[in-house]
C-alpha cells in the first residue's frame, strides 16, 4: 500500500478531522482487462471509485447502482466530497452501464466538468487528466 494516497490500509482514502479527504493526486489506472483493474497504490479489483488522494473498490450496493437506471448520485457525490473538480464516468466495456439522469443533474448543479465514455476510453482520459487536474472517476470493468 502506498501511503502517498492517504490510504488507511483498507483501500479507502483517509479523511481529515473534519471529514474532508486528504489532498493528493488522483491515482493512475495501471492495467485494465475484462473483469479487473490495477490501480496505483490499491489492491486489484473489478470496479473502482477514484478521486484526489486515493480510491477504493466501487461497491454498487452502497447507493443502489445497477446497469439501469445507472450510476447513482450518491456515488458521484463521494467524488465531489473528496475534492474532484472534473469527473470521468465509465459506461462499462460494452457501454451497458447507464448514468441516472439525477446524477447528471447533480454534476450540472455543482458546475462540475463531466466526461462519459466506454471504460477503455474513460481510463485513458482519466489518466491523462490525473496528471494535472483534481479528477475523480467511477470505472466498471465488464459489460
Amino acid at each position: 500500500m502506498n501511503d502517498s494516497y492517504g490510504s488507511d490500509g483498507n483501500g479507502n482514502g483517509c479523511s481529515n478531522a473534519d471529514g474532508r479527504a486528504a489532498v493528493g493526486h488522483s491515482p493512475q489506472v495501471l492495467r485494465l482487462v475484462w473483469g479487473g483493474m490495477e490501480v496505483e497504490g490499491l489492491a486489484p479489483d473489478k470496479d473502482f471509485a477514484l478521486y484526489p488522494g486515493g480510491g477504493h473498490p466501487w461497491d454498487w450496493n452502497v447507493h443502489g447502482t445497477r446497469h439501469s437506471p445507472g450510476v447513482q448520485p450518491g456515488d458521484v457525490q463521494e467524488l465531489l466530497d473528496r475534492g474532484a473538480e472534473v469527473v470521468v464516468l465509465s459506461l462499462g466495456m460494452d457501454r451497458v452501464l447507464r448514468i441516472d439522469p439525477a446524477t447528471l443533474e447533480l454534476l450540472a448543479a455543482a458546475g462540475t466538468e463531466v466526461h462519459l465514455a466506454d471504460t477503455r476510453a474513460a481510463v485513458g482520459l482519466y489518466n491523462e487528466l490525473a496528471r494535472s487536474r483534481r479528477v475523480g472517476g467511477l470505472f466498471h470493468s465488464t459489460c
